[in-house]
């Protein structure tokens, strides 16, 4: 029965994954798929192939992309941002989508952003994977340390938050992984290596005496 019960929560982690990938694409097809109909029949009436949505998703997400390569377009854009970001509560909650988004984007800055290092107190045996977010604290308000100082976000696992954190440039060190990687590994926290493969089966036991794991209490030898 325990093997069946192993067998049994084995396969489910190998096909869940999957499951929920097909689920995603099915929900976002069909979603493309409703707004193509809706905007196609006034013009083709009833005529429709499948799959015409997600070309037409993709060919609008293309279109947009070119549009705001332009500079008036940019600069017409800014004004339908104006609401986005004068509104108390939406400026905060859209200028920090934003501001993440700009993060990833292709036109961001390599040498300045989207970088992976490890974070390392002097002295200290303990790493924390990070990225760094900001070079130097110019802009911002006065209090900050002096001297060089970089701003290290350090992602929490299942992306349920993080912390941004100002540590001096010697205690990080890059490593060689890409940001997508690394966010990545931090969503699962960090459970599988670089190629996908789960590596919670090849972790060692850990010994009795172990500092990590609490000595068994011995047994009460009972009223003498």
């Amino acid at each position: 029965m325990k093997r069946l019960y192993i067998y049994f929560f084995r396969g489910l982690i190998t096909i869940l994954p999957v499951a929920l990938t097909v689920y995603l694409l099915a929900i976002f097809l069909m979603w493309t798929e409703s707004i193509a109909i809706a905007m196609v029949r006034p013009f083709i009436g009833d005529f429709y192939v499948p799959g015409m949505g997600l070309v037409l998703g993709i060919l609008g997400i293309v279109g947009i992309g070119y549009l705001v390569s332009k500079r008036r377009v940019r600069q017409a854009f800014s004004i339908v941002e104006r609401p986005f970001t004068s509104i108390p509560v939406i400026k905060s909650v859209y200028s920090s989508l934003k501001s993440f988004a700009d993060y990833f984007s292709p036109g961001a800055k390599q040498g300045q952003g989207q970088q992976v290092v490890i974070l390392r107190k002097p002295d200290d045996q303990m790493e924390i994977v990070g990225l760094i977010t900001r070079h130097g604290t110019e802009g911002l308000p006065p209090g900050f340390l002096p001297g060089g100082r970089v701003a290290v976000y350090l992602p929490m696992g299942y992306m349920i938050g993080g912390y941004t954190v100002f540590v001096p440039t010697e205690w990080v060190h890059p490593i060689d992984m890409s940001v997508e990687e690394a966010m990545r590994s931090s969503l699962i926290a960090w459970m599988a290596n670089r190629n996908g493969v789960a590596t919670a089966s090849t972790t060692p036991d850990l010994q009795p005496g172990s500092p990590l794991v609490k000595p068994e209490p011995e047994p009460d030898p009972g009223p003498r």
